[in-house]
């Protein structure tokens, strides 16, 4: 939910919402062998309508939670500290490029990539044959691809 919504308490509230909505609606799970799929889907979906709310208020950017400074290593003369404010530039430029991805393009992306779920499995909760789930995860990644060049320009 974070990966979609890009704010923790907007995450949790959608997470609680979709808890409550699947508790509702666990009589109607016709494959218990899915739970899995099927709670993740309602998640998503719970996102997708707060990210509709949040659009309907007139609020178009998604902003980027920081770390409380973890991002920017501070002077250090240490030489063994280059590579390290290079990884945290690099992994704040990565974080900066996600955040500017379409909604979809982020779910797709969190769904492979850090939640590990495989296309089939992805297919399954969105609700799209395995062949689209294909296509959207390659290209969000070129998506991804494009708005990392931007940001690292």
């Amino acid at each position: 939910a974070f990966a979609i919504l890009r704010q923790e308490a907007d995450a949790r509230d959608a997470v609680q919402e979709a808890f409550l909505s699947a508790w509702r609606e666990l009589r109607g799970l016709r494959d218990p062998e899915r739970f899995d799929a099927w709670l993740t889907r309602i998640v998503v979906n719970t996102c997708r309508s707060a990210l509709r709310r949040r659009h309907r208020v007139h609020v178009r950017e998604v902003r980027v939670v920081l770390d409380d400074g973890e991002s920017d290593p501070g002077p250090e003369a240490d030489s063994g500290a280059r590579p390290m404010a290079e990884a945290l530039a690099q992994a704040d430029a990565i974080r900066r490029a996600f955040v500017r991805l379409r909604p979809d393009e982020r779910t797709i992306l969190a769904l492979h990539h850090v939640e590990e779920r495989p296309v089939t499995e992805i297919a399954a909760i969105l609700g799209i044959p395995v062949g689209t789930a294909k296509w959207r995860l390659h290209a969000a990644r070129k998506a991804l691809e494009r708005v990392l060049g931007d940001e690292l320009r």
